[in-house]
């Protein structure tokens, strides 16, 4: 079946289709041996001899979907010119070719998603899905309500104004506060920047949930694969945006919560009420 190369590429698990484009224009691939160099340029991966840098694609029929504590200190990108860790040497018990969605910056702690299914990643990255994303930061000293302010109505980045956010102080500290900041944009160090645009220095950052997913009880560096419930909440972009304005769902439950009022009112004996006798 012929289909665009960049489609097939991001398929195959290389990279994202934004990412695949660039490969092409760069010459960086070819087909039956011929560099191809446009990227309306279709091919069969079941029939073509597709390469990327030299290599042989190969599409996977598995596809993986997965759920990484990112900690800092690690590169989201497939290689590093500085040798620096690459959140898949986290993951060395997969054996696919897996690339992450989206990134989060060298120094940034948090959920990360990682897929060989490029389609699904490429909804998930589409602005006009409008995906929630949430992060808890640090900052250096005390977080006025001017501050918060401007964060929710948004501010100039580059000459543009960012879309309203969700800010809520969480945390008050002796020396350090913590926020949480909620946005559905995507832009390059977003969240430093924005808070950088209100004068505030952020000492630690780490993103805790996307959409309906939350970190839960994975430990820095912990990864698991998604259930195919929760690929498919986030694969139907109106799911994904109803799914995140909804209680987050937590990865694993304590047997020792406590009831909800609810339950105990559900199990608590029905009394009839008694009404006062009527006055003559």
């Amino acid at each position: 079946m012929l289909e665009r190369l960049q489609k097939i590429i991001s398929a195959a698990g290389i990279t994202s289709r934004r990412a695949s484009e660039e490969l092409i224009l760069n010459g960086q691939v070819t087909v039956n041996g011929a560099v191809v160099t446009e990227l309306g340029t279709k091919a069969d991966p079941a029939k073509d001899l597709i390469t990327v840098n030299g290599k042989p694609l190969q599409v996977s029929e598995q596809r993986l979907y997965i759920l990484l504590n990112k900690p800092a200190g690690y590169m989201t990108t497939l290689d590093d010119p500085e040798g620096r860790p690459l959140v898949t040497d986290l993951l060395k018990e997969i054996n696919e070719r897996v690339y992450p969605v989206g990134r989060l910056d060298y120094n940034t702690e948090g959920l990360l998603l990682l897929t060989n299914d490029g389609d699904w990643a490429n909804k998930l990255m589409h602005p006009r899905h409008e995906i929630d994303k949430e992060y808890h930061v640090r900052v250096r000293g005390k977080v006025h309500k001017s501050q918060l302010d401007q964060l929710v109505a948004g501010v100039e980045i580059d000459g543009k104004k960012t879309a309203p956010a969700k800010a809520i102080l969480i945390k008050d500290g002796e020396q350090n506060d913590w926020l949480s900041i909620t946005i559905h944009e995507g832009r390059n160090r977003q969240i430093r920047r924005m808070c950088e645009a209100v004068s505030l220095s952020v000492v630690r950052l780490k993103r805790v949930r996307y959409g309906s997913l939350v970190l839960g009880v994975l430990k820095s560096g912990q990864f698991r694969q998604l259930s195919e419930s929760e690929v498919n909440e986030l694969r139907d972009p109106s799911q994904a945006v109803l799914a995140a304005k909804r209680p987050p769902k937590q990865q694993a439950a304590s047997t020792n919560a406590p009831r909800k009022p609810h339950e105990e009112h559900k199990n608590r004996p029905f009394q009839k009420q008694q009404r006062a006798p009527r006055k003559p």
